[in-house]
């Protein structure tokens, strides 16, 4: 959706035609909020801004077939490393030579990425954050192979969508997940000890550092499930770092299905 409001012609690839009408109805919906906001008083130019952005996008079901014609790929499939390395291996041999890949991965090596092409020259991560065009934020992952022209190419291209980029090697969560989620997980410790309350720990969270959501409230928003499954990732990779130590009770609650705001219940229940 931003690529294309910002001009970029763009190809949302999905695996069934029945996603990709979801998907672009969601888009149309999103585009209709914005323009409410964006031409409060000039609804003819927010009909134009939509109609001209939905004439960028076009949908397919078959990535191969598409991308010989592409500068930039970003991948925003499931978090899964094998499942991602398989894509960008199939890709790579049909993407011309100075095409750019990307992964929006928010947890995973985007080196590990990288290899599985004959393109880590031309390889970073390009972080967005939900919700995507509320959140001006991108991060820019550099790998020790990104070369300084692809680097500065994902810079510009986060620019001209009209995002605010930050920049980080490629070290576990980048920057905000780094600290976001050993925070979240600090806080589910504190509960666990008794020190606190859930409900006191995101009180305190929000109106001592201004937060607007407490821990307890973001990790039911973002997923418990998906929570467990980047800290269990990073505890793998750093076995004796205390920060990435497991949580006996948020893995109870994955296990009890409680996954948070998706499923009616994590650390709160939601009607």
């Amino acid at each position: 959706q931003v690529a294309a409001a910002s001009g970029h012609t763009v190809v949302l690839v999905d695996q069934s035609d029945e996603i990709l009408k979801k998907s672009t109805k969601g888009i149309e919906e999103s585009l209709k909020r914005v323009t409410k906001k964006k031409f409060a008083d000039k609804p003819e130019a927010g009909a134009e801004f939509i109609e001209k952005t939905l004439k960028n996008l076009t949908t397919s079901t078959d990535a191969a077939s598409v991308v010989h014609s592409t500068d930039l790929v970003i991948e925003a499939i499931v978090e899964n490393l094998e499942v991602k390395n398989d894509l960008f291996k199939r890709l790579d041999k049909f993407a011309p030579e100075h095409t750019i890949f990307a992964s929006n991965t928010s947890s995973l090596q985007v080196t590990t990425m990288a290899n599985a092409t004959t393109r880590q020259d031309r390889f970073g991560g390009l972080h967005f954050f939900n919700p995507v065009p509320m959140m001006k934020l991108v991060e820019v992952i550099k790998t020790p192979m990104t070369s300084q022209k692809t680097f500065e190419s994902l810079v510009d291209f986060s620019k001209a969508v009209g995002k605010s980029p930050v920049s980080c090697k490629d070290t576990p969560g980048f920057i905000v997940n780094r600290l976001l989620v050993p925070y979240m997980m600090e806080a589910v410790r504190l509960f666990e000890r008794g020190d606190a309350s859930k409900e006191d720990i995101d009180v305190a969270m929000k109106l001592g550092a201004g937060y607007p959501m407490g821990p307890f409230e973001l990790l039911d928003y973002v997923g418990l499930d998906t929570s467990k499954y980047i800290i269990d990732g990073w505890h793998s990779l750093e076995p004796n770092n205390p920060l990435f130590a497991p949580s006996p009770l948020l893995n109870k609650l994955v296990e009890e299905k409680k996954l948070g705001k998706k499923t009616g219940e994590g650390f709160y229940k939601y009607k």
